[in-house]
């Protein structure tokens, strides 16, 4: 009875099909075994190579200092003469708000899963996964939008530059389009040197931006008639000075799209290098790495927020950032061709075209480690999903259709983007303050309370003036639900089991057996009294003409939580009133039972034999009940899960039904 010892084996595994040409290289890289997932930004674990924390930042600051790219044109559009207010608001609310909840999220979710795992793990059962999937329409709002409204600045960038023809003027959409495919084919190769690429883009632009700050300062300085107009007109539009901090409070939330950053900032995590005694349960060094990640980027980013609101607004013409200006969507281009020429412009523009695209290729990541990440292992997605190509086709047809509704307009995007970034804002400080809650820490409790209403605030606040952010969330969150349970249900009779371990008992129970076939009798664990065992035993035997002296083992499945699908069983051999009993904990029953059949069958040699009443009630209830608890129509579901994973009759495990 050696071979109780070997690895567990999926029968289903033996008679795969093998797949050839463009089903191969479309699926390549899909993990073999249940419950495995990509790595952040759609590389698999095996390949990570983990690097400094400042270069990782690179990785994440394509997406978060990128912005700089569009937000100081959208901050004059939204607040005005008051956009370097706002933005100063808006810095305080990044460093004593988002900051702060995103180290304790590094600190308490250090896999890179982000605020969502935390509150997956803060909300039981199905309450947890129907917030998830909210949140992952949310998640796919900021994402997907970041993509397509990073790719329509890119292409403002090309189009307003001097040296480009005329013919490409009112090709925005077209050009949009032709980013959106070539991102889409850089991911359908293979996207491995990330953060090297990072590095050099985000270190270019950031000196170019910097030279730009310095140059439109410079003017300022020298030409103080630009600040005083600006000064005078404010006060005669809002008077005096806490009229404008009122107004500006109320109108930053528009200028949301500068806190983009947290979010990839933590889902990047697994990507820095941590200390040599680090632990898996413990990265002390990871942590502390991507701490000063996310206050190095929050630093950055707020001083040039500041400093490019204020020049901006001072140095530009208001008509120049409406539709159709030369400064609508790239403020800071404008006046790097203005103050140091089309040479240097055109070599800002190329900088900030690249680092948008590769904003969208970080968005593009993100989304191909999120969806794998949660809807697979919640049975809520098909197996393809866990395979970058199909992902990738599917997210790149997205984002067509959402530069093809909005007409590659980068302000029109802009509310819908905020949205995104701003629900998983606040779903992360609730996050910590639910986490500070529980571990009774009554200081940071009230401190991430009242961080949590601000960026409710904010999030009501952008919601009611740009809706077009919680419409497309609310496709997302419709979709993803309906292809959730769509496909939920289309899997319901799949082997669930990632794995399947045996301890010593009931190692001894199988080895205690005859050559003959692996008796079970099927029990709910509900009653365990002696007379509950002894009457099943009994009705058994009777109603398969079992022999009295065949060695019977009873099997137990307790079901902990339902809404799980993908799990790890562990078989506990233990003996209840003299009767040798097999239990498992998991999400199901039949499927459950089924893999442990089959496993048994591969690890002795044996055919096993298992014994079910028939359930009392309506079948329709029944089934109902095991699609969303686990249980219910268990004899017939099990044998179905056997039939699917065992095609060949006589290798298939008995069910016996009376």
């Amino acid at each position: 009875m050696s071979t109780l010892t070997r690895p567990p084996a999926d029968p289903s595994d033996r008679r795969k099909p093998t797949t050839h040409g463009f089903r191969r290289w479309l699926l390549e890289g899909i993990p073999e075994a249940a419950g495995q997932h990509q790595g952040p930004h759609g590389v698999p674990k095996e390949h990570h190579t983990p690097q400094s924390w400042w270069k990782v930042m690179c990785l994440t600051g394509v997406d978060y200092f990128s912005t700089l790219g569009y937000q100081p044109a959208i901050a004059a559009v939204a607040a005005g003469l008051l956009s370097p207010m706002a933005t100063i608001i808006l810095v305080l609310v990044t460093l004593f708000g988002a900051l702060p909840v995103y180290r304790r999220v590094a600190k308490e979710s250090f896999k890179g899963e982000g605020s969502i795992a935390m509150l997956e793990r803060l909300m039981p059962r199905w309450t947890g996964k129907l917030f998830v999937l909210a949140l992952l329409g949310f998640a796919a709002t900021d994402f997907m939008i970041t993509m397509t409204l990073s790719a329509a600045d890119a292409s403002a960038h090309l189009i307003e530059n001097p040296y480009v023809p005329d013919s490409f003027h009112g090709q925005q959409i077209t050009i949009t389009l032709v980013l959106l495919a070539a991102l889409g084919i850089v991911f359908l190769r293979g996207f491995r040197e990330a953060i090297n690429v990072a590095v050099v883009l985000v270190g270019a632009y950031l000196v170019l931006n910097a030279i730009v700050v310095v140059v439109g300062f410079g003017h300022l300085f020298t030409d103080g008639v630009a600040v005083v107009n600006w000064w005078q007109t404010l006060l005669t539009q809002h008077g005096d000075p806490l009229t404008m901090i009122g107004i500006s409070l109320i109108v930053f939330p528009k200028l949301a799209l500068g806190l983009s950053g947290f979010e990839t900032g933590v889902a990047v995590m697994p990507q820095i290098k941590g200390d040599a005694h680090d632990t898996e349960e413990k990265p002390t060094g990871r942590i502390r790495g991507t701490h000063r990640l996310l206050s190095t980027a929050a630093l950055i980013m707020s001083a040039f927020l500041i400093t490019t609101s204020f020049m901006t607004i001072t140095l530009i013409p208001e008509a120049e950032f409406q539709p159709g200006g030369k400064a609508d969507g790239r403020a800071l281009a404008f006046l790097a061709h203005q103050f140091m020429g089309d040479g240097f412009g055109t070599v800002y523009d190329i900088s900030t075209i690249a680092i948008l695209w590769f904003a969208g290729a970080s968005a593009m990541a993100g989304l191909l480690n999120l969806v794998p990440r949660y809807l697979p292992r919640y049975g809520m997605a098909p197996g393809w999903a866990r395979a970058v190509r199909p992902l990738t086709l599917v997210f790149t047809a997205i984002g067509f259709i959402i530069t093809w509704i909005f007409e590659a307009n980068v302000d029109a995007q802009g509310g819908a983007y905020a949205t995104g970034v701003l629900v998983l804002m606040t779903s992360a400080a609730i996050a910590v303050t639910l986490s500070a809650w529980r571990k009774k820490q009554r200081v940071l409790t009230w401190a991430f309370g009242f961080i949590s209403a601000v960026f409710l605030y904010t999030t009501v606040a952008n919601s009611l003036e740009r809706p077009d952010g919680i419409r497309i969330a609310a496709v997302f969150i419709l979709l993803i639900v309906i292809v959730s349970f769509a496909s939920r249900v289309r899997r319901s009779f799949e082997l669930r089991a990632t794995l399947i371990k045996l301890d010593e008992q009931a190692l001894e129970f199988l080895a205690e057996l005859d050559e003959g076939p692996i008796r079970l009798i099927a029990h709910e664990p509900k009653r365990l009294d002696s007379e509950r065992y002894r009457s099943k035993l009994e009705h058994a035997r009777a109603a398969n003409h079992l022999p009295e002296d065949a060695e019977i083992l009873f099997i137990e499945v307790v079901v902990d939580d339902s809404s799980e699908f993908e799990q790890e069983l562990d078989v506990r051999g233990v003996k209840r009133h003299g009767f040798k009993v097999l239990e498992v904990h998991s999400n199901n029953v039949p499927n459950t039972l089924a893999a442990i059949l089959l496993h048994l069958r591969n690890a002795t040699g044996l055919m096993p034999h298992i014994y079910f009443r028939w359930t009392e009630g309506n079948p329709v209830m029944n089934l109902t009940k095991f699609l969303f608890f686990g249980e219910g129509e268990i004899a017939p579901v099990t044998r179905e899960v056997l039939r699917e994973a065992e095609p060949l009759v006589t290798e298939r495990p008995w069910v016996h039904v009376g």
